[in-house]
């Protein structure tokens, strides 16, 4: 399994990204997430989501702000930011497991590159 995050850069306060995951290989029936790592600071869950897209969890932090989001098709799954805050400011990875849901990210199995995001105040 492959991933390659991308859509990273740098936005104001209170603007909207949209981060990109493309995954490759045996992805099937493998949940999908973000997470992101803050200079300093440990990986931290952001959001995830199930194959089918039936099923997503977010952080409390993020809750209400970002969506996530995938496209089987295209083997595609997406993280929609908006009202976005300094605080947001990390490099984002997309990741991948078997099995339920998690919010630890030692219980994945499969991470892409990160994808920086910087939020300016």
């Amino acid at each position: 399994v492959q991933l390659q995050a991308s859509g990273g850069g740098l936005v104001q306060a209170a603007g909207s990204l949209r981060l990109s995951c493309a995954a490759s290989g045996r992805i099937s029936l493998l949940n999908m997430g973000w997470f992101r790592q803050a200079p300093g600071k440990e990986r931290e869950f952001v959001a995830a989501i199930s194959w089918l897209g039936e099923n997503t969890y977010y952080a409390d932090s993020v809750k209400g702000r970002f969506t996530i989001a995938r496209d089987t098709g295209k083997n595609t799954m997406y993280l929609q930011m908006n009202s976005l805050k300094p605080e947001d400011t990390a490099v984002y990875y997309c990741a991948a497991r078997n099995g339920g849901y998690s919010s630890s990210w030692y219980q994945w199995t499969y991470w892409g590159l990160g994808t920086e995001v910087t939020v300016s105040s």
